[in-house]
């Protein structure tokens, strides 16, 4: 006979997803890692495949079989309307998972993981960026932030074409001088931003390759450049702002909160912009809290799905604390 799991808690992200049968005393059943979701890529339907495999996979691992699910909690990348979040989450619900199923955007997840309630604001920097805040009554604030068309600047891919910018034109003669210029070709084992643009443009320099520009970035940064350091601060200034619009909409300005960074940009714990970010948040939000999120966003995701089911605050504890003793 197989037991029921509370929740099969999914985080998706474009470059990997985890999934977690959560039971119903808070207990974890099964887990498994899979491919990233990409439906603008592959489409909806086979990206929920790919995820499929994923759910399969955890299954398999269960020590007993999981034969029934109350409630699907997904936080998806690339759902960043509530129209997509609608759309995915009527095709989980075909795929007849669980009773149940609700659609995120996977900052949500983040946030929900960092925080013992659903109360606080998160700012995600990976390869984009992006801005949630969350009460405990459901009340949320969050931003399209589907790249430059919705206003959105930086994060690690952003930051990436930035530092190029710069120091293409410093090497050619239209911009001021930088370290950049010289660091980003080195970085590659080239003599010039030139070279560095061709083997770029013409793939030999594999796109997936120029996420490694951002860390090159923030070494300028730390030893003094000034072209380099601007950037800085202004993701910095970008941050901030996210997170303040966010807390003003939810009227927390001046209230005790969580303002939780995530993302692999803000994980690398850059004391130049870490440090920054706290630092102009406290002059707009003074009674703010700045942390960063270690906790993995399955557990966010999870934690949703208890919240929607009304779960007790020990299932809620228990669940944290099984992912408190991960390595």
């Amino acid at each position: 006979m197989g037991v029921t799991a509370a929740v099969l808690a999914i985080d998706a992200g474009n470059s990997k997803s985890d999934v977690a049968f959560v039971g119903e005393d808070g207990s974890v059943l099964a887990t498994s890692r899979g491919p990233g979701f990409q439906p603008p890529r592959v489409g909806v339907g086979a990206a929920l495949d790919v995820l499929a495999d994923t759910v399969r996979a955890a299954l398999a691992s269960a020590p007993a079989p999981v034969d029934r699910v109350r409630h699907v909690s997904a936080c998806l990348a690339n759902a960043d309307f509530p129209a997509e979040e609608a759309e995915l989450a009527d095709a989980l619900h075909a795929r007849a998972w669980g009773r149940t199923a609700e659609v995120r955007n996977d900052t949500f997840a983040v946030l929900r993981a960092g925080v013992e309630e659903p109360y606080g604001v998160a700012v995600v920097c990976g390869a984009g960026i992006n801005c949630v805040g969350m009460l405990p009554d459901g009340r949320t604030a969050r931003f399209p932030s589907v790249g430059r068309i919705s206003g959105d600047w930086g994060g690690g891919s952003g930051l990436a074409e930035e530092a190029m910018w710069f120091a293409a034109r410093a090497e050619d003669g239209r911009g001021e001088p930088t370290a950049l210029a010289r660091a980003l070709p080195e970085h590659f084992g080239l003599g010039s931003v030139y070279a560095l643009v061709e083997a770029l443009h013409l793939g030999r320099i594999p796109a997936e390759r120029r996420h490694e520009l951002t860390p090159v970035l923030f070494a300028a940064s730390a030893a003094g450049d000034p072209v380099a350091r601007s950037v800085v601060e202004r993701q910095a200034e970008e941050v901030v702002a996210l997170a303040t619009v966010a807390l003003g909409r939810l009227g927390l300005l001046d209230a005790e909160v969580p303002v939780l960074l995530g993302g692999s940009v803000l994980a690398a714990r850059h004391q130049g912009l870490n440090g920054r970010i706290t630092e102009l948040l406290a002059v707009k939000a003074p009674r703010a809290t700045v942390n960063l999120v270690t906790e993995p966003p399955v557990l966010g995701a999870a934690l949703l799905g208890l919240d929607h089911l009304g779960a007790p605050a020990e299932v809620r504890r228990r669940l944290r604390a099984h992912y408190a003793r991960r390595p």
